[in-house]
This record gives structure tokens, C-alpha cells and sequence, in this order.
């Protein structure tokens, strides 16, 4: 029996993976799976691929292209989620900020360096037509970090994916004022480039399930039920998100916006044009 460590967000799109471990889906390939919940996001998979902590991860696409331009030894398999993410922008529940315009010049809290929330402040920067040089971050750790942030006037925002954080807004820890939506399909499965040479059959397999898997979460009428329990979410939100949400069912080909992706990383500075030289070739096996 293989035995890989795999990392992801605790979050309502890493039900399938859930369900087939539990069910004994993948050890019916040879493959035992760790599954580690990473509340501190795609900056802590990062961390984790960099510290041999890792063998897998469910993150995000901004994410891991610009770790991988950077040097990081890891493949991306496929994408995993090929709708956008709707990232909220929250901001402390008291202030006096209502519109996304007074956020110029203000202090964003990120999960980590490199993370999905700092790399989307730059993407709603652009976005809002500001002096990017301009942004400001305080790196908190985690979704609770974020909350923390923004009650002790550590931060003025957070960005974080607005169906995870409709609860927060409930019990007014935050207030959501506005959305930004990724330009590209956000979540993919990424892998160190050694354990996918050594086992490229396996986890070819081990796809191939997960994607079943979605399509099953996608097509049952009980779906927004589960989650809504699983995840402590109002049904009706779960039911929206089920709307927007589309997972990868089925294939494999890679969707002509990671070309979009880097094209965005190049624009706001945050990889080199020399980085992204062959980009296919560095993010693809």
C-alpha cells in the first residue's frame, strides 16, 4: 500500500476528497491518503511542499503557478475546481468603510506570504486601478487570524472565500462589503515532480476518483444538506454555492486561462518575465 500525505483547506470544496477517503476509495488502488486540514491556505501547502511536509495538495491556481514559476519542484496534475472563486471583502464590522474604494492605501490581512489572500489584493488592486507598490499586509496565519485582525485594528481588510465567512458576518465579526471573483478556475491538485515520476499510475487513478467523486456531490439532491452540517453553513447558502461551484469531472486538458493566470502574475510584478519563460513546461508533467 502507498502512503501519501495530502494537504487542503478544511472548506466545503474538499468534500469529495472527504467522502473517498472515508469510503475506501482510494485504497481499492493501493493508496492510503493523509489527509492534513491546512487552515492557514495555500501559503501553508506552499510551506509544506518546501519542507517535505507534503506530497499533495488541493490549492489554489494564482498560488501554486507563481511557487511553481519561482523554483518550487512540484507539478500540477489537473484542475481540481473549474469555476472562479468568489473571494469576500471583509472589513471590521464597526468601521465606517461600505465601499471597496476607501480601501486604498489600507492594511490587508493575509494568511501567509504568497497565499491566495494576498496574491487577490493585488488582483483587486488592479482590479480598482491603485498604485500596487501602495498595499500593506499584516500576515495573520488563518481564517481566525483574519477575524482577529480586523476586532483589533490590525487590519482595515481580509479577502477570504465569502461562503467560509458567512458565519463570521452573522456573528459580526466582520462585515462583508463586496466580492472579487478569480479570473481563472481556482482550485487545482498539485504534486511534488518525484513522487508523480515514481507513481504516475497511481495518481493518474487517484484523479480519476476524486473526479467521480465530485460529480456524485454535484448531482445528489442531499448534497447542500451535507455540507450544510459538515461545514456549519446555512442550507441556502450551500445551495448557491452548489449553483456556482463545477469541479473537473471528467478531464484532464488544462483550460487555456493558466495562460491568463501567469499573463496576470507578469502584469502585477509578482513573477518575472524570465520566471515565466515555458511556463507549460515548468507547471505541467
Amino acid at each position: 500500500m502507498l502512503g501519501l500525505k495530502i494537504g487542503g483547506v478544511p472548506e466545503h470544496f474538499n468534500l469529495p476528497w472527504r467522502l473517498a477517503i472515508e469510503e475506501g476509495k482510494f485504497k481499492e488502488i493501493g493508496l492510503e491518503l493523509f489527509w492534513s486540514d491546512m487552515y492557514g491556505g495555500t501559503g501553508q501547502m506552499i510551506r509544506g511542499f518546501q519542507n517535505n511536509t507534503i506530497d499533495i495538495a488541493v490549492l489554489l491556481t494564482e498560488g501554486i503557478t507563481k511557487s511553481i514559476l519561482e523554483g518550487l519542484d512540484v507539478k500540477i496534475l489537473e484542475v481540481y475546481v473549474t469555476s472562479p472563486l468568489h473571494w469576500g471583502i471583509h472589513v471590521p464590522y464597526h468601521s465606517d468603510i461600505t465601499k471597496v474604494d476607501q480601501l486604498e492605501n489600507q492594511t490587508f490581512a493575509i494568511s501567509r506570504k504568497g497565499s491566495g489572500s494576498e496574491l487577490m489584493a493585488y488582483v483587486l488592486a488592479d482590479r480598482e486601478g491603485w498604485d500596487t507598490s501602495g498595499l500593506k499586509f499584516n500576515v495573520i496565519g488563518d481564517v481566525y487570524g483574519g477575524l482577529w485582525a480586523l476586532e483589533n485594528n490590525e487590519a482595515e481588510c481580509f479577502l477570504w472565500e465569502k461562503y467560509t465567512t458567512f458565519p463570521f458576518c452573522e456573528q459580526k465579526k466582520c462585515r462583508y462589503i463586496d466580492e472579487i471573483v478569480t479570473p481563472w478556475p481556482c482550485f487545482v491538485i498539485a504534486v511534488k515532480t518525484d513522487i508523480y515520476e515514481k507513481h504516475r499510475e497511481v495518481l493518474d487513478q487517484m484523479c480519476r476518483i476524486v473526479n467521480q467523486k465530485a460529480h456524485e456531490v454535484k448531482q445528489n439532491p442531499d448534497s447542500a444538506e451535507l455540507i450544510s452540517w459538515r461545514y456549519n453553513l446555512r442550507k441556502g447558502q450551500v445551495k448557491n454555492w452548489l449553483i456556482e461551484t463545477d469541479w473537473n469531472y471528467e478531464t484532464k486538458q488544462f483550460p487555456k486561462e493558466f495562460e491568463k493566470t501567469v499573463n496576470y502574475l507578469k502584469k502585477l510584478n509578482l513573477v518575472t518575465e524570465e520566471q515565466a519563460e515555458n511556463w507549460e513546461q515548468k507547471l505541467f508533467l
